[in-house]
């Protein structure tokens, strides 16, 4: 929208419920809601998107990154109703879009592809057979679908037929189409995917190279371009490839032709992705272009904008994923509200690609995306400085996030060494995810600090606001004559209490004791914008941070990372709370109940399953917390529930024996 706002061409956006106030449906020049929050019923539903674009004269559809991006019933329906689809003609996003097809295709087009077999006889001796013959391991690979559904590696003849079954089972549930290639498996290889664009006049370019092998569960966390160590001979070799595979199709628009590449820079087709990739601006930025401009300007009939010999490679990017989910526990996505959500500036080199704002809610129906962060530098080590640099300065309070874990990632030897891999993730799995220490009692002694100095704060304006401005009783203070006042603090380090005796001195700093340690400990709050931050000197060193407190956790963002203090919960509202866990279960997510398995009156055992939740295309069983026997069920199939909420009720154990 802001690239169609820039060339003068209006825009119009849909959306479901969920999205009524999002950012795209402020941003476009009209808006059209097209049905509930589920996907089926929205926004993939193809005759309420094609209706609106009638009902608003628009000339094109821009299909975005997923749902109907790569939709050959959706390109061809645009195109028999007299709407461009911006994108490529329905017969290439056919043709790569059958993994089997697109390999016979490339091959004879002279694209190197991997040894494997595609064919057409699905027996289990056939494929098992090919298998021997190629070498072990293998990948088991579905023929359709994508996202690293159906997809097995077997090392071995004997667990070929289990892993094979296996394959087959989730490609069936996903795409409703079980057939499988067999591949030889490159181990530890790089996912290296090349920019393509194609026009209506038969012109094809390459826009080099982008690393994604970093990855979990088969899906891109932080994407660079160009790739690290790639030869200028190696780089020509992929665009070529790239343009023969684009060309092979008759392509048009923007598409991404991916490879898999071993240690010594051999390269084999994977796919193609036959629409704008998601992580589409670090391209931009070595470029110097912009790929949706070129996609509407290509769309509307003209040549692409530059030819080979223009794009010229400067400098490189890097693209972190910034997600809501929780990275320590297997990377679960989460769902809840943005309370505080602050980023770094952005300028020509630093980029914020999101659709949310503070105050906004992370949906469960959709992917849990927050934010692309886009970097540019001269090289690649400026660029990587950058990305940390910017990823500190990214705060955001109220659900778990995967920042933390992107500045770990980025800051691992071997990632800035550029020695990456798609099993990068599982191989340094105890350094990304070491032991989580104490919070050291320095940043303990600030975190009681932040909190008195809000206190103080807060009180004073009231005292400002307040006729009585010379009350001694409006005063948090502390100072006392003649009397040397001491406050007990107790504050939550994980699930941890740590006690704070906090001595109020003359001068206006404090002495604080934790356990047989004393610190000296002064500061003060300083606003700037919307924003609190705490300068504070600790036994002599200062230092600064953000400083957030809401919903009893004080948050402190330093420049080298990040502390999260809880306050403890009054005994009587903690006990109402633990009363409703040990009651029953609860919702671990906000999410959509799939399934359920239990009802009034059913006796269960500890870890017996009592429904299927799903939040953000994951699924996860809730199982019985205690044996018991079910009171109620608070929840039906296909009804939502929020994080927290009590889903199943036991009976007391009073209730139980009657």
């Amino acid at each position: 929208m802001r690239t169609a706002k820039k060339m003068g061409v209006k825009s119009v956006a849909v959306y479901s419920e969920a999205d009524r106030n999002s950012m795209h449906v402020a941003m476009a020049d009209e808006a059209y809601c097209i049905g509930p929050p589920p996907s089926q019923q929205s926004y993939l539903a193809m005759e309420k998107i094609l209706q609106v674009a009638k009902v608003s004269a628009a000339q094109a559809i821009h299909p975005g990154y997923g749902f109907l991006s790569e939709n050959t019933e959706f390109a061809e329906l645009c195109k028999q109703q007299g709407i461009i689809f911006i994108g490529p003609p329905s017969s290439a996003i056919r043709d790569m879009g059958i993994k089997s097809t697109s390999k016979a295709i490339m091959s004879a087009a002279g694209v190197p592809v991997v040894e494997g077999y595609h064919g057409e006889d699905q027996s289990d001796e056939c494929l098992k057979d090919h298998a021997r013959r190629i070498g072990y391991p293998v990948m088991i690979k579905a023929v359709r679908g994508g996202g690293g559904k159906g997809m097995r590696i077997a090392y071995s003849e004997k667990e070929f037929l289990d892993q094979l079954e296996s394959a087959r089972r989730e490609a069936k549930k996903s795409f409703n189409d079980d057939a499988m290639l067999i591949e030889k498996f490159v181990d530890n290889p790089r996912h290296v995917e090349v920019q393509v664009f194609g026009d209506q006049h038969g012109n094809a370019v390459y826009l080099f190279e982008r690393d994604c092998s970093v990855q979990r569960r088969h899906q891109k966390i932080i994407e660079e371009a160009p790739g690290p160590g790639i030869s200028p001979e190696v780089r020509r070799r992929l665009g070529e490839a790239a343009v023969k595979a684009a060309k092979a199709v008759n392509y048009v628009g923007a598409g991404t032709v991916e490879f898999i590449m071993d240690s010594q820079h051999n390269f084999y087709f994977m796919e193609m992705n036959t629409r704008l990739q998601v992580e589409h601006p670090v391209t931009e930025m070595i470029t110097g272009t912009d790929l949706v401009e070129w996609q509407l300007r290509v769309a509307a009939g003209e040549k692409i904008p530059l030819t080979q010999e223009e794009i010229l490679l400067q400098g490189h990017a890097f693209e972190a994923r910034i997600y809501a989910e929780d990275p320590n526990n297997n990377f679960m996505p989460g769902a809840g509200p943005l309370l505080h959500l602050s980023t770094p500036p952005a300028d020509r080199f630093t980029r914020i690609e999101t659709g949310v704002r503070q105050g906004d809610e992370v949906s469960v129906h959709y992917d849990p995306m927050i934010a692309k962060l886009v970097v540019w530098a001269e090289d690649r080590q400026a660029a990587l400085r950058k990305l940390r640099y910017s990823l500190h300065q990214y705060n955001i309070v109220g659900l778990s996030t995967n920042i933390d874990f992107l500045l770990s990632l980025s800051g691992h030897p071997q990632f800035e060494a550029g020695n990456v891999h798609t099993n990068f993730i599982p191989q340094h799995h105890d350094e990304l995810f070491p032991t989580k220490k104490a919070t050291p009692h320095e940043v303990m002694c600030q975190a009681a600090l932040g909190l008195i100095l809000k206190e103080k704060m807060l009180t004073d304006a009231f005292r400002d606001q307040s006729d009585d401005k010379f009350s001694p009783f409006a005063s948090s203070t502390g100072r006392r004559i003649n009397i040397c006042y001491t406050r007990k603090l107790s504050l939550l380090d994980g699930e941890n209490i740590v006690d704070v005796a906090v001595s109020y001195n003359q001068d206006g700093s404090y002495k604080m004791q934790i356990q047989d340690e004393t610190f000296l400990i002064s500061g003060e709050i300083l606003k700037e914008g919307d924003s609190l931050y705490l300068r504070s000197s600790v036994n002599g060193t200062v230092s600064k941070s953000k400083l957030v407190i809401l919903d009893n956790t004080i948050y402190l963002f330093f420049p080298e990372g990040s502390a999260q203090i809880g306050l403890p919960v009054p005994k009587y509202l903690s006990a109402v709370s633990s009363g409703a866990e040990q009651s029953g279960a609860v919702a671990p997510m906000t999410g959509t109940v799939e399934k359920v398995f239990v009802k009034a009156g059913d006796k269960v055992q500890i870890g017996d399953p009592l429904m299927v939740m799903i939040a953000m295309k994951m699924e996860h069983t809730i199982r019985a917390p205690k044996a018991g026997v079910i009171k109620k069920v608070n929840f039906q199939e296909g009804a939502q529930a929020n994080r927290h909420a009590p889903l199943v009720e036991f009976m007391d154990e009073e209730a139980e024996s009657k």
